[in-house]
């Protein structure tokens, strides 16, 4: 009877511990789905080499910080304001970034520069740019260019993050020029006055750029631009 009782007992204290092996894994094995769940629910923030909104998004950053330090650089009585106000167009991106998924504060300040893939190929007959005349200029002398000549070839466009009346800025042209800007992707096009200053050839304003954006793009790398007065 006690051999009985001995090997009943260890018989329950081997079944207790294979029990006990049994749940600590299936306890481990729950904690690993748990936690690859948890991370599969978190979102990875997009790059501007990523995601063409992110893309759109940093470069207008990029121009409104260059456009500040353009303006700390060289301040004239204005300067103060503009750089203020530029300073919430920033704060505005950067909510945009975040609720986008991108890196927040990313900037691109010389992207139309260093992304020569970007630059928008010569417009085909149907094309709104194909009754131009001869002899553009392009980005050099852009501002004497005569009404109704392309300017600002190879130029992305991007929004300021400005609020108001469709509007663009501009570090080529002059307040009061008036310009035409088409997206190829769309054939949407938009004629603004320049009102301001700013880091690029030509940057909308928000009631600008939706004239002409793509739903979801912050970012137009194919773009005609004329100067129409």
């Amino acid at each position: 009877m006690s051999r009985r009782r001995t090997f009943g007992t260890k018989k329950k204290i081997a079944l207790l511990v294979s029990a006990a092996a049994v749940a600590g894994g299936g306890a481990f094995a729950m904690a690993s789905t748990s936690n690859a769940s948890q991370t599969a629910r978190t979102p990875r923030t997009l790059s501007a080499a990523e995601s063409t909104v992110c893309q759109g998004l940093a470069t207008a950053l990029g121009n409104n910080q260059k456009f500040i330090d353009g303006q700390r650089a060289a301040p004239d009585a204005q300067s103060e304001a503009r750089i203020a106000n530029r300073e919430a167009v920033i704060a505005q991106i950067k909510v945009q970034q975040k609720a986008s998924g991108c890196a927040v504060g990313e900037s691109a300040q010389d992207s139309q520069a260093t992304q020569p893939s970007q630059a928008a190929p010569a417009p085909a007959a149907s094309s709104p740019a194909a009754s131009r005349p001869a002899g553009n200029t392009g980005n050099g002398g852009a501002a004497g260019a005569a009404s109704g000549q392309q300017v600002c070839n190879g130029s992305t466009v991007t929004l300021s993050g400005e609020d108001g009346a469709p509007a663009a800025s501009s570090n080529q042209f002059p307040a009061g020029t008036r310009l035409k800007v088409t997206n190829l992707d769309n054939n949407k096009s938009t004629v603004v006055e320049v009102t301001s200053v700013s880091g690029s050839c030509v940057l909308l304003n928000n009631a600008a750029f939706e004239q002409v954006r793509e739903p979801g793009k912050f970012l137009i790398r194919r773009a005609v631009i004329e100067k129409v007065g």
